[in-house]
């Protein structure tokens, strides 16, 4: 058979458990099946979680369409995203900052989202997720002074006046306009960033993998 993951000629390796037939590859060298019983096991599996979450699908959802466990998309998605990493930044751009709030776990367990966006080419370069603070915006916002930003327009937030220097941060009316879009398309298409919702995350980790996939995937 032909390998799945690099199109290589497989070589007969033995029996699974259940009786079915192993392979493996003579290039990639990486152990496979002709036919998997279990859903989970499909090479397609992976990149259908990836377009469900960023369709705003649910883990329920996502395992009722895919036939497999919620267990197993959780940690799926986690692995997958701990294979993303950030886009490497441009010098000299503008970009947009701003914050939104979700829940963790409970209603009462705020929690911030802070983010920044490329002005120009619209994409999201760096983001955060943590309590309303200067040390959680100061992770992105020390992102962008190492990228030798142009300018950076935030909203009258107090927090940002210590964190970015005066010649650099802008208020300007308007000037925030692509991120608030930006912010309504994320509460659209993720259900666990509305703010009327009882969809919201059960665990931080599980949120930054989902916003790591939705942003950078």
């Amino acid at each position: 058979m032909e390998c799945n993951f690099c199109n290589g000629k497989c070589i007969k390796n033995g029996f699974q458990i259940n009786g079915s037939q192993r392979y493996k590859c003579t290039i990639c060298r990486k152990g496979q099946q002709n036919k998997y019983n279990y859903n989970a096991c499909k090479p397609s599996t992976n990149k259908n979680i990836i377009i469900f979450t960023k369709e705003g699908l649910g883990i329920r959802s996502t395992a009722r369409i895919l036939k497999i466990s919620t267990t197993t998309v959780l940690k799926r998605i986690v692995s997958i995203a701990r294979n993303i990493h950030q886009p490497v930044i441009s010098r000299g751009k503008i970009y947009e900052v701003d914050e939104m709030c979700t829940y963790i776990r409970h209603k009462r367990n705020f929690i911030w989202l802070v983010y920044a966006l490329d002005k120009k080419s619209k994409t999201v370069v760096s983001f955060n997720v943590g309590k309303r603070t200067n040390k959680t915006l100061s992770r992105v916002v020390d992102t962008l002074k190492l990228s030798e930003a142009k300018k950076v327009f935030t909203d009258k937030l107090k927090n940002y006046r210590y964190l970015i220097d005066g010649d650099l941060h802008s208020v300007k009316r308007f000037g925030t306009n692509n991120i608030e879009r930006k912010n309504l398309t994320l509460r659209t298409h993720l259900k666990r960033l509305n703010r009327r919702t009882i969809c919201f995350s059960k665990s931080l980790l599980v949120l930054i993998s989902v916003l790591k996939i939705y942003f950078w995937i």
